[in-house]
C-alpha cells in the first residue's frame, strides 16, 4: 500500500509521534513529531545504525521547530546518514543533494526544456530541486555543504530565513515554504577554509550566511566499543568471539591514524568507512595485512607507510611486510 502512496498523500504537517528513547535508543524522556504515512521519498531504515545523542537533538529540533541544522564532522562520521536515519524513523520524506562543483544554479532553480507535446517541439519551464522540495514536506539536505560554488551558495541562502520566500525570476513567482519543508547541510569544515590540506575543495564560506544557521551540530567519531558495534553490523560473519577481537584490533588501528593525524605525523586517517571497508576486504581475502593494504595502507603516502605499519602493529600485534603485494591465503573459489 505504501508503494502507492506519494507525497501528496501526507498532511500538511506531521500527525503522529514517536517516543525518542524507544525510536533511537537514546536516553532522553518525551516524543518527536513524525508522519504516519510512508512515502517513496522516506529513506530505508537501517536497524543497526547507532545514533550519537547530541547531534540527534539537533537534527530531531531542525523537525520539529523549524529550524536550520547544519552537521559538522571528519568524513566517515556519518553525517549524512545521521540525518537520513532520524529522517527514515519520523516517515519524513528526504532528497540529499550534493553540492559538487557541477552543480549550477540552474540546477537549483531550474530552467528552460525543449520537450515534445502533440509530435511537435515545445519549450516549457522545468522546476529544479529546490523549489519543488520547497513546495513540500520535504527534508532538504546540502551534503559537502563547504564545497558549493558561490552563485550557488548565494541562491541557498535565500531560503535559509525560516519563512523566507523564494523568488523565481525566471517565472515572475514567488514561492511561500511548504509548513512541513525542512533544511540541513553537512559539511567536513566549518566554513572557515582547510588548513590540513585533508579535504581538498572545501572553501571559506559567507559568515553572513553560515549566521543563518540556527543549529550547528559536531559529529565525532564513535568510542571504540561503538564503532566495533557499528562494524559488526555491517559484517556480520564476523560476529563470534574471534572476529570480534579481530574488528578491535582494527579499531585500534584506526584510533591510532587518528591521534598521528592530530599530531601532525601522518597526513591521512582511517575512518569508520575505512574500517568496514577492511573487515570486508578480510572477508573476502582471508589475510588480515593483505585486506589492510588493500583498504587503507596503499594510499598512505610513501614515506609515512613505516608509521601506520608502526600503529599496525602496536594494535594487531603483527608486523606488516610493506613490500608485500598480495594475499597470503587463496580466495575462497580461487
Amino acid at each position: 500500500m505504501s508503494a502507492q502512496l506519494t507525497i501528496e498523500h501526507l498532511p500538511e504537517a506531521p500527525d503522529a509521534t514517536v517516543s525518542i528513547r524507544e525510536t533511537f535508543q537514546i536516553d532522553v524522556d518525551g516524543t518527536a513529531v513524525a508522519f504516519s504515512l510512508r512515502t517513496p521519498h522516506v529513506p530505508v531504515i537501517d536497524p543497526g545504525y547507532r545514533f550519537d545523542p547530541g547531534t540527534t537533538m539537533a537534527i530531531l529540533a531542525g523537525f520539529a521547530d523549524n529550524r536550520r541544522v547544519i552537521v559538522q564532522g571528519r568524513h566517515g562520521t556519518g553525517k549524512s546518514t545521521h540525518v537520513e536515519q532520524v529522517a527514515a524513523r519520523l516517515n519524513w520524506p528526504l532528497v540529499r543533494l550534493n553540492l559538487d562543483s557541477h552543480i549550477s544554479r540552474i540546477d537549483l532553480i531550474g530552467k528552460d526544456a525543449i520537450v515534445l507535446r502533440d509530435g511537435k517541439q515545445v519549450t516549457e519551464y522545468r522546476e529544479g530541486i529546490l523549489p519543488w522540495s520547497y513546495q513540500h514536506p520535504v527534508a532538504l539536505v546540502f551534503d559537502e555543504y563547504d564545497a558549493g560554488r558561490p552563485d550557488v551558495m548565494f541562491v541557498i541562502q535565500r531560503v535559509l530565513e525560516a519563512q523566507g520566500r523564494l523568488t523565481i525570476l525566471d517565472q515572475n513567482k514567488v514561492l511561500v515554504p511548504h509548513k512541513s519543508f525542512r533544511l540541513f547541510a553537512t559539511a567536513n569544515t566549518i566554513g572557515l577554509g582547510d588548513a590540513t590540506g585533508l579535504y581538498h575543495g572545501t572553501q571559506q564560506l559567507n559568515q553572513a550566511q553560515l549566521d543563518r544557521w540556527n543549529i550547528v551540530a559536531r559529529l565525532d567519531y564513535l568510542a571504540e566499543e561503538e564503532e566495533v558495534d557499528v562494524v559488526l553490523s555491517k559484517v556480520p560473519s564476523m560476529s563470534d568471539e574471534e572476529g570480534r577481537r579481530i574488528i578491535l584490533q582494527m579499531v585500534r588501528t584506526a584510533e591510532q591514524t587518528r591521534t598521528g593525524f592530530q599530531a601532525g605525523d601522518v597526513s591521512t586517517l582511517m575512518s569508520p568507512r575505512t574500517v568496514i571497508s577492511w573487515a570486508d576486504n578480510f572477508r573476502i581475502f582471508g589475510d588480515l595485512d593483505y585486506a589492510f593494504a588493500t583498504a587503507f595502507l596503499n594510499r598512505c603516502d610513501e614515506a609515512e607507510r613505516p608509521i601506520v605499519a608502526e600503529y599496525y602493529q602496536r594494535a594487531t600485534g603483527r608486523s606488516l611486510d610493506l613490500a608485500a603485494s598480495g594475499p597470503w591465503k587463496r580466495m575462497d573459489g580461487a
